[in-house]
C-alpha cells in the first residue's frame, strides 16, 4: 500500500466517523434536545470515544452546526431542484407539487431545528450562520422566480420575486410549526400545497 492509498483510506475512515457521529447526535438531539445532551451521549450512541469525537468537532456546538447545515441544505438542493424542472417557464401549481412532495417535513429533524433557531437568538455569531443560510435558500427560491417573470407574474401585492420568496419561507416555518404540534405530516404537506399555490398565484387559480 502506498503512502498514498493509505491516506485516503484514513480519510474516508474519517469522513465515515464524522458522519455516524451526526447520525448519532441527529438522534440523540431530536430525542433530549441541544441543551441536555452531553458529548459523552453522543459518542456512546455513535459507538465511539471522546477522541474520535475531538478529531472531528472542537465543540458540541460545532458538530449541532453541522448538522443542521447538512440537512438545511438538503433543503435548499431539494427545493432548487424541484423549481428547476419547469426550465424557463414555471407552471406554478406544479412546481408547488413537486416541492411539497420532495420537501423534507419530518418532526424530528424540526425538533432540531427548533433547537437550534433558540440557540442563534442567543449567540449572535450562531445567528448570523443562521441567517446567512436562511438567505441562500430565499434567494435561490427568487432567483427562479425572477428568471420566470417573463412567462409567470406573481401577485402584486408580494411585490418582487424576493417578496414573493420572503413569503414562501415564511409558509414553510408556520406550516412546520403547526407540524410540531399536531404530527400530521399528510396534513402538513396538503396545506403547505395550498397554502404556496394561493399564495403565488391569483387566489390559487391560474397565474395572472
Amino acid at each position: 500500500m502506498t503512502a498514498q492509498d493509505a491516506a485516503r483510506r484514513v480519510t474516508k475512515r474519517r469522513a465515515r466517523t464524522r458522519a455516524n457521529l451526526l447520525d448519532a447526535a441527529f438522534e440523540v438531539f431530536a430525542a433530549k434536545g441541544f441543551g441536555h445532551v452531553s458529548i459523552e451521549e453522543v459518542c456512546e450512541a455513535a459507538g465511539y470515544s471522546r477522541g474520535a469525537f475531538y478529531s472531528n468537532f472542537a465543540t458540541l456546538d460545532e458538530l449541532f452546526f453541522a448538522l443542521y447545515q447538512e440537512r438545511a441544505d438538503l433543503i435548499a438542493a431539494q427545493v432548487a431542484d424541484a423549481l428547476a424542472q419547469d426550465g424557463p417557464d414555471l407552471d406554478v401549481p406544479a412546481s408547488v407539487d413537486r416541492v411539497t412532495e420532495v420537501l423534507l417535513l419530518d418532526v424530528d429533524w424540526l425538533l432540531v431545528k427548533t433547537d437550534f433557531l433558540v440557540h442563534a437568538a442567543r449567540d449572535p455569531a450562531v445567528a448570523h450562520a443562521l441567517l446567512d443560510h436562511r438567505t441562500r435558500l430565499r434567494e435561490a427560491i427568487a432567483d427562479r422566480l425572477f428568471r420566470a417573470r417573463g412567462h409567470t407574474e406573481l401577485p402584486a401585492v408580494l411585490g418582487d420575486a424576493d417578496g414573493a420568496a420572503r413569503a414562501v419561507v415564511a409558509a414553510y416555518d408556520g406550516v412546520t410549526t403547526q407540524l410540531l404540534l399536531d404530527k400530521d405530516v399528510d396534513a402538513a404537506r396538503t396545506w403547505l400545497k395550498q397554502l404556496l399555490t394561493a399564495l403565488l398565484t391569483d387566489g390559487g387559480g391560474s397565474p395572472v
